[in-house]
């Protein structure tokens, strides 16, 4: 049955900002899409509404434990339509996240709704230029006032959306990239694989030092041993080792990301030899200085393909792909995109027209 969804139009619309103006996550749109749970009740009264703030009280569960989720993906404006990339695998996603942190589950049905409708009042929002796109923040927060450690037993989801530009200042070309060995993100067991706030809390000392440094990001080794590759803070990782595309296994510490899936699922519907396997930063830092390190890239919905130009391991640096753009960094960067905004056919229907 589908959401009856109640629309409470803003009475004062804005004017997009400009594309070329755009950078990442600072303008928000006239609208956005609430619905709240309570125990007994389930999740009940589907809205949008103007953009505003929430009242909250200061006991809230969400502000003393982090009980929260969230998730990221994107419109595209294609030649005749406005389309999603996959949103089907984020709200899957999402719901597993819930799970880890006891957050009830949304039908996905009623998620993709939520998220179909928003788009479409706000389209007007979805900007033209090639590189950007409207992106959509579906976040459930508890809002219970109660200053004890348990599951609350209400909760806020909402749908927020922002016109973006480039993640990344640096857009395609190579990022720089520190390994960081000091400090940890995930263990199994904990929340590593899961899309919650304490995840990124845990990442952005780490992260600010190396963006002091002058790199982009962080590269975290597993939590034991300090040396089996997981993963980028913001971004999934790959490496070309001679023919062989890797990347680490999902194995509980990092997240499972929807372009890592489709990169995946590209280089085997290009007849590649691909692997998810453990591999450690001495075989990568090794197979830099022979040679055998043809390319590395990260993967994430905001930047896409971000291909990696150095990585720098207990004060030594490396180059990959001299520091330039790998090609198959590039091919899969001209096909995810090229099937986002509908230049290229879409085999495996990834995308969902927004109607």
């Amino acid at each position: 049955m589908a959401l009856k969804i109640k629309i409470e139009k803003t009475k004062t619309p804005r004017i997009p900002p400009p594309d070329d103006s755009l950078a990442f996550g600072q303008v928000f749109t006239d609208h956005m899409f609430v619905m709240d749970y309570h125990e007994g009740q389930g999740w009940h009264d589907p809205r949008i509404v103007p953009f505003g703030d929430f009242a909250l009280s200061p006991a809230t569960i969400m502000l003393h434990y982090g009980q929260a989720t969230f998730e990221g993906l994107k419109a595209f404006r294609a030649r005749d339509r406005i389309q999603l990339f996959r949103p089907q695998a984020n709200i899957e996603r999402m719901n597993r996240s819930n799970d880890r942190v006891c957050i009830p589950r949304l039908a996905p049905e009623d998620h993709l709704q939520a998220i179909i409708s928003l788009v479409g009042l706000e389209s007007r929002w979805a900007p033209k230029t090639e590189g950007t796109s409207l992106y959509i923040r579906p976040t459930i927060i508890a809002t219970e006032p109660f200053l004890g450690v348990h599951a609350s037993d209400r909760y806020i989801f909402f749908i927020i959306l922002s016109p973006v530009g480039a993640y990344y200042k640096e857009g395609v070309n190579p990022v720089k990239i520190l390994v960081e060995d000091e400090f940890i993100r995930a263990a199994k067991g904990g929340l590593g694989e899961a899309k919650t706030p304490a995840n990124y809390a845990a990442s952005l000392l780490a992260a600010q030092r190396a963006q002091a440094k002058g790199f982009t990001q962080v590269l975290w080794l597993d939590g034991v041993e300090r040396k089996w590759i997981e993963e980028v803070g913001t971004m999934n990782i790959f490496f070309v080792l001679g023919d062989e595309v890797v990347t680490s296994p999902l194995t509980g510490t990092i997240l499972p990301g929807v372009t890592r899936d489709s990169v995946l699922q590209l280089c085997r519907d290009w007849g590649m030899k691909v692997s998810e396997r453990m591999v450690s930063i001495d075989e990568v830092m090794a197979a830099a200085e022979s040679g055998a390190l043809a390319e590395s890239f990260g993967t994430g919905t905001a930047a896409v393909i971000s291909p990696v130009g150095s990585l720098t391991y207990q004060g030594k640096t490396v180059k990959v792909a001299d520091g330039g753009v790998g090609k198959l960094s590039k091919k899969l960067y001209d096909t995810i995109t090229g099937i986002q905004y509908g230049r290229l056919p879409d085999p495996h229907q990834w995308v969902v027209a927004v109607e």
